[in-house]
């Protein structure tokens, strides 16, 4: 049955969407940099990936980050440090940028050359729900093996949400039979590439 509808937290269960979760493993996978942005290591490393293309010098401008070529220079040169808000923006740039350099790659080890990865999927948790309101017969995780992560991928890329929600659904929980909908908010995915 589908839960399209489901609100989650309604009666306690704890969850998120599953492709929110699977956008997150994608991030996880796709990051370069383990430093935060705000320390002095974690935004060098971002300024430097972002200033080494005209494509970073792009995601900066669509991030909003409009700043002289002097205050940048100071930036580069760890004389001056972002504000929050440009902390912010530098981030979200660094996270455009690094999705589309990496979405090709991560295609590839994903379909793993036809074969296709073996996703862990475990449901959103119902044991703060009282039993008259719990969802009967979710099962404990499932794992599937997805084939075509090209679309997923593609949406994770661009960062559109609902293309994700819907090919996530259509690549992944449609492979889970009648079930499905005990997975569409979930605890955690998980996979590798």
């Amino acid at each position: 049955m589908p839960h399209r509808s489901l609100e989650p937290g309604k009666y306690g269960m704890r969850g998120a969407r599953a492709s929110a979760l699977a956008a997150e493993r994608l991030d996880e996978l796709a990051d370069g940099v383990s430093s935060p942005v705000d320390t002095e290591r974690g935004l060098a490393a971002r300024l430097r990936y972002l200033t080494a293309s005209t494509a970073g010098y792009t995601a900066m401008d669509t991030a909003g980050i409009a700043v002289t070529p002097r205050t940048l220079a100071a930036w580069l040169a760890e004389d001056q440090t972002p504000n929050r808000a440009n902390l912010r923006r530098i981030e979200t740039a660094y996270r455009d940028l690094r999705r589309r350099n990496v979405a090709r790659s991560l295609i590839r080890r994903l379909n793993n050359d036809g074969r296709g990865t073996r996703v862990e999927l475990h449901p959103h948790d119902q044991s703060g729900v009282r039993e008259p309101h719990r969802r009967a017969g979710v099962a404990g995780h499932r794992s599937v093996n997805v084939r075509r992560w090209d679309a997923i991928v593609r949406a994770w890329a661009a960062g559109d949400e609902r293309m994700l929600d819907e090919r996530w659904t259509d690549e992944v929980l449609a492979d889970l039979g009648s079930d499905w909908g005990g997975f569409e908010f979930a605890s955690g995915v998980g996979f590798a590439a």
